[in-house]
């Protein structure tokens, strides 16, 4: 396993722990339940609830492992004092069309394009980081380039 820090939001931190105590304690819960009704129906060489129930057993300390070590390389960067973006930073920015657009910078662990949190190692995290409202950034994409105007940068 690698031991190479990770940088993350308080958020995201906080996250990873809540995370955690969830696997730790009710899901280990529910499998430990799931095992005891496998258990109780009687032969378990033929048992495909009692398989199931030991997959997921494997899976969730497995993903516990993981996530421990997360939280231990963890390192919570603080909002960038100057006014840049930075991680934890939310920053609305305008495209060449004129469309508008609102990323927020997170760490790699942290990353749900689907809401907007870009990572900040990505391209365009790497662009915006440390960039002020008002200044223009050029980035290269996988399909070209794509320039921004950054409108705001907000940190919550």
């Amino acid at each position: 396993m690698t031991r190479e820090r990770i940088t993350m939001t308080q958020r995201g931190y906080d996250k990873l722990l809540e995370t955690l105590h969830f696997l730790k304690t009710t899901k280990r819960e529910e499998i430990s339940e799931n095992m005891g009704r496998a258990i109780a129906d009687g032969d378990l060489r033929e048992s495909a609830a009692y398989d199931e129930a030991r997959m997921q057993q494997s899976e969730n300390e497995a993903r516990i492992a993981e996530l421990e070590s997360q939280v231990e390389r963890s390192m919570i960067v603080e909002e960038d004092a100057s006014g840049g973006a930075g991680l934890g930073a939310k920053v609305r920015v305008k495209d060449a069309k004129g469309k508008e657009h609102q990323f927020e910078l997170v760490g790699t662990y942290e990353v749900d394009v689907l809401k907007g949190k870009i990572s900040d190692a990505s391209p365009i995290g790497k662009a915006l980081s440390g960039k002020r409202a008002g200044e223009k950034v050029t980035v290269q994409l996988p399909k070209g380039t794509a320039e921004f105007e950054i409108l705001s940068v907000d940190y919550v």
